[in-house]
């Protein structure tokens, strides 16, 4: 099995993937292959509840936290684009405790250019999918506290 990576290696991992292409349709193919990869989730977490609302696509959120207060992420979106954004934050934020996302940032995402090339209503929804991150991961501090 392969060793979890760090938080700030798998950004920096994540920002050489996407400096190593020169052309912008490259790198969207490269985050639509990203998104290929997560898993699916279940039919039965397609709920109103778990529906990140602010997307213009249909996104679907779920996060689950093992016995040791362990955060791990899962999501769906019908777009490829917003699908591939999500693989990059689960890379980065799933697996992790409350207290590593929280003393964390997304602002690799503007290293690696996407803050120039999405458009308004992608931001939009991306900052949302960020805040549901943070979101889970402050309730779960608290709960732990």
């Amino acid at each position: 099995m392969k060793k979890k990576l760090s938080l700030n290696e798998e950004i920096f991992d994540i920002i050489d993937e996407f400096t190593f292409f020169d052309d912008w349709s490259d790198k969207y193919q490269h985050l639509i292959d990203q998104g290929k990869k997560i898993e699916r989730i279940e039919e039965n977490l397609k709920i109103e509840k778990n529906k990140i609302k602010g997307c213009q696509s249909n996104v679907y959120f779920f996060s689950k936290t093992d016995d040791d207060g362990i955060i791990y992420f899962s999501g769906e979106s019908d777009a490829a684009i917003v699908q591939g954004l999500m693989a990059i934050l689960f890379r980065v934020f799933s697996g992790r405790n409350p207290n590593e996302i929280l003393s964390s940032n997304a602002d690799f995402l503007n290293k690696i250019g996407l803050d120039k090339h999405l458009s308004p209503t992608r931001k939009n929804g991306l900052s949302h999918i960020i805040n549901a991150i943070y979101s889970e991961a402050k309730k779960q501090k608290v709960k732990q506290t």
